[in-house]
């Protein structure tokens, strides 16, 4: 895609604000339908104009295509001899690239085939925990293993290993842009952490959420998420989410908040 595309992106990603987050906050990012970097962006036209679009870059974002069209745009990434780290996007639009994409170099780690993907739009009932606050630069030391423990239990490795600069990095931006939350104990560990993984103007994505296993069980993750969220309203009318469908109990947390299901997100690990 070229320059002259970027309006006609911007509209077909803001017919969903939700499922397009990804690719939306690059184009608030860069401007533009030409990304800075490697990465790039596809589109197929049709009738009536800009019919579908697909992210390539470290990952593969999929927009608003008919499974067709994602085996296509999966070929196409295959042609590049890239390698990427993940897809991840509407379920069927994902599952449709897979059956090309396990035609390519690149062996799959895991395919995560169903995961909720769920918002609120409004403040929660749930009571929430007030000690939540905004993590500063001071607190990176903190920050840090909460999120690579995240992280570790999510994928099972840990995100340090080799050095680990890009995350290093990537936590410290987050919380430099005001996108973390934590609470502490008495003794200065963290309890809670939350991220506002992605925003845009019309919607927020959390992301990164973690309770320490010394607090989980006792039902304040509700309460946190509840803050959370009212925090995460301040920038966009929208707060979402997607989980994965065997955390039962994280699901039955986020819809004691409030969080509906609006879709079902699947993410391709290599």
């Amino acid at each position: 895609m070229g320059r002259r595309d970027t309006a006609a992106l911007l509209a077909l990603l803001d017919q969903d604000p939700v499922a397009n987050i990804f690719t939306r906050s690059q184009l608030a990012l860069h401007r533009s339908a030409v990304p800075d970097g490697f990465a790039h962006l596809l589109g197929i036209n049709g009738e009536d104009g800009l019919e579908s679009a697909c992210w390539v870059g470290a990952n593969i974002a999929p927009t608003a295509m008919s499974n067709e069209q994602a085996r296509a745009y999966a070929q196409y990434a295959l042609d590049t001899r890239q390698r990427f780290a993940s897809v991840f996007g509407p379920a069927q639009t994902v599952l449709a690239m897979r059956e090309v994409l396990a035609t390519g170099p690149q062996d799959f780690f895991d395919v995560r085939e169903n995961q909720p993907m769920m918002s609120i739009r409004r403040r929660s009932e749930a009571v929430a925990i007030r000690s939540l606050r905004v993590a500063t630069l001071q607190d990176f030391d903190l920050v840090l293993p909460a999120s690579a423990a995240m992280f570790e239990e999510e994928l099972g490795y840990s995100p340090l290993e080799n050095g680990g600069g890009y995350y290093r990095s990537r936590v410290r931006q987050l919380i430099r842009e005001g996108h973390t939350l934590i609470d502490t104990d008495e003794y200065g560990e963290i309890i809670f952490k939350a991220d506002l993984g992605t925003v845009t103007t019309a919607a927020v994505q959390i992301q990164g959420v973690w309770i320490s296993p010394r607090y989980r069980g006792q039902g304040m993750s509700a309460g946190y998420m509840a803050a959370t969220v009212a925090y995460a309203l301040r920038f966009a009318p929208t707060v979402s989410l997607y989980v994965n469908d065997f955390n039962q109990p994280a699901i039955r947390s986020y819809e004691r908040v409030g969080f509906e299901q609006v879709g079902t997100f699947a993410t391709i690990l290599f």
